[in-house]
């Protein structure tokens, strides 16, 4: 199979990278690193202390001493695809809430908070063996990776699956058109902010998941990886 290497995967909210890159780690053995989730952690941890994001020194301050730690799912039986624990503390759920789908981008958009959250990825993407997900991983975090993945879904679909999964979750969030409307503000928000805006690099081979199962997006994967292993 050729020497480990690094896989970047990026796209917009719900396209189903997690998913997918999920699937992608396992069939190659790696380990997947949704770095979404790390923002979304210094999101909730100001929440929680603060009880909003507006303070961007306080929030920078926040991120750059964080006690984060993502661990496996093994053991979990509630569909998680990694544990993350703020201070040692379970917060996995807490990281998909509609509070932190409000705030989150507001968070990533501050500069030193991406700094700090950038460091501590290429620290994990050096090692190899790795599918990292986010919105800039190709183009900033890790622009030498040898695969680059951008993945794509329509808003409307996008929505549909942020429903289903909260619903899965047993939340009783019901309203489609608010999740939609969200959706496309945060995709407004992510492709024009000023530090590291999500956009495909320009090596990076687009996949469409729109009507597409997880399993069909994945043998597409595997053929793309297939090409760069020797």
């Amino acid at each position: 199979m050729g020497r480990e290497m690094t896989i970047a995967m990026d796209g917009p909210a719900a396209a189903g990278k997690t998913t997918v890159g999920q699937m992608l780690a396992e069939t190659l053995g790696y380990v997947m690193l949704d770095t979404g989730c790390m923002y979304r952690a210094v999101t909730v941890a100001a929440l929680n202390q603060f009880g909003d994001v507006s303070d961007e020194a306080a929030v920078v301050a926040l991120a750059q001493q964080i006690d984060m730690e993502i661990l496996s799912a093994d053991g979990f039986a509630d569909g998680r695809s990694y544990t993350l624990l703020l201070a040692g503390e379970d917060v996995t759920w807490q990281l998909r809430s509609p509070a932190v789908d409000a705030h989150v981008s507001q968070v990533a958009n501050y500069k030193l908070v991406r700094e700090a959250m950038v460091q501590r990825q290429r620290m994990i993407g050096e090692k190899g063996g790795v599918v990292m997900i986010g919105r800039d991983i190709g183009t900033v975090v890790l622009p030498d990776a040898p695969v680059k993945l951008y993945v794509i879904a329509s808003p409307e679909e996008r929505a549909r699956r942020r429903l289903a999964d909260r619903q899965a979750q047993g939340a009783t969030v019901e309203d489609y058109e608010a999740i939609l409307a969200d959706i496309k503000r945060r995709d407004h928000i992510d492709s024009t902010r000023e530090h590291s805006p999500l956009m495909a690099a320009d090596d990076a081979h687009l996949i469409d998941t729109s009507g597409k199962l997880p399993e069909v997006v994945l043998s597409e994967m595997v053929t793309l990886v297939g090409k760069y292993k020797g």
